[in-house]
């Protein structure tokens, strides 16, 4: 939407992360089977530039895993609104940690560590 721009009309960068974390945290929190919530996010680059209206399309993947944490690197996608041009728009990594039920630090599923 225009609020989400930034002063020179394209879409603000902040946006594009936030849309990149919901998309990791969905990830995160169905292979770590539960509530998992973001610690840092780290190595961002703004390689285009999306405008108002483009379709956004973000790909994400289990990059590493620690003992209560999983690492997903994540890619924005940029499709022209009407037409098919693509652009990389924005890259990233976000890590995340499993909580339980009291929100505690939980440890990765086996088929993760």
């Amino acid at each position: 939407m225009p609020a989400d721009t930034n002063p020179y009309g394209g879409v603000f960068g902040g946006w594009l992360m936030s849309q990149m974390a919901l998309g990791a945290g969905s990830l995160a929190s169905r292979e770590g089977q539960g509530k998992a919530v973001v610690v840092s996010a780290t190595d961002f680059a703004f390689p285009g530039a999306m405008q108002v209206g483009d379709e956004l399309s973000v790909y994400c993947e289990i990059a590493n895993t620690g003992n209560t944490s999983l690492t997903i690197t994540a890619e924005a996608i940029a499709r022209e609104r009407n037409g098919v041009a693509e652009t990389r728009v924005a890259q990233g990594t976000f890590k995340f940690v499993l909580l339980d039920e009291d929100d505690r630090p939980r440890a990765v599923a086996e088929r993760w560590a």
